[in-house]
């Protein structure tokens, strides 16, 4: 694949009014040439400058001359590696958000990929709207947010692990509903529309008429709170729903 970057004004234009996604740059350093550009395709397709490299040495370049506002990093790259670029840049103090690339799916993998730097892990294969949706939290993470834990009210959240706790109750959850109750872990107090929780949790770009939202819910507050306990997922009539921690 040729190395190019990308921008669509029509793509940006309309982003830009829709408010779904930050604005911004991604550096790409990716040596499969068919995934590079499906990913190419499907950032570029919303708004985003992609820039691609395709060796770890060539991409370790790329980033220290700065510019990316996120960095998409395979693993396993000719030369240097994914992990060694990642550790390179943080310590010459470059902080940009990192979300990592893999095969390898086990959850030690993600720890080291997360201790050399990372910010975020991507097992493959993946889905290209989960991608996208990775690259767009990173994209509107104030740049001093690194922690691989959420802790709000009485709940606790490993993101490296996916696991949950509720005073020390853990709490099974299936992926979506993992990632329905992170989005509101991440808000908590705010009042959340069905419209904004199926464009940014499920990343639907049009919003179907549907009861999708309000049974996930339903699931989950069943999950967190448990008979006997203060309820923390509260309805908003005819609105949405919020997560209530505030005293």
């Amino acid at each position: 694949m040729t190395e190019h970057t990308h921008h669509d004004d029509q793509h940006d234009q309309s982003d830009k009014q829709s408010g779904r996604i930050a604005r911004g740059s991604v550096l790409l350093i990716e040596d499969d040439s068919t995934i590079a550009e499906e990913i190419v395709a499907e950032l570029t397709g919303h708004g985003l400058d992609v820039l691609h490299r395709a060796t770890g040495d060539s991409g370790l370049a790329a980033a220290l001359a700065g510019g990316a506002d996120v960095l998409v990093v395979d693993r396993l790259l000719p030369g240097l590696d994914g992990l060694s670029v990642i550790e390179t840049l943080r310590q010459r103090g470059i902080r940009t958000p990192v979300l990592v690339l893999s095969a390898l799916s086990a959850v030690d993998d993600r720890v080291t990929g997360l201790k050399a730097g990372g910010d975020d892990y991507l097992t493959k294969p993946f889905a290209m709207e989960e991608l996208l949706a990775r690259v767009e939290a990173l994209l509107r993470r104030p740049d001093d947010t690194r922690s691989t834990k959420l802790c709000v009210g009485p709940l606790e959240m490993d993101l490296i692990e996916r696991r949950v706790w509720r005073d020390g109750r853990e709490i099974d959850l299936l992926p979506r509903e993992f990632r329905l109750l992170e989005y509101l872990m991440r808000r908590p107090d705010q009042v959340l529309t069905r419209s904004m929780l199926l464009e940014d949790v499920w990343q639907y770009r049009f919003i179907p008429r549907t009861n999708l939202v309000d049974v996930h819910i339903g699931k989950l507050r069943r999950k967190v709170d448990s008979p006997g306990e203060e309820p923390l997922i509260k309805s908003i009539r005819g609105t949405g729903f919020l997560l209530r921690v505030a005293d």
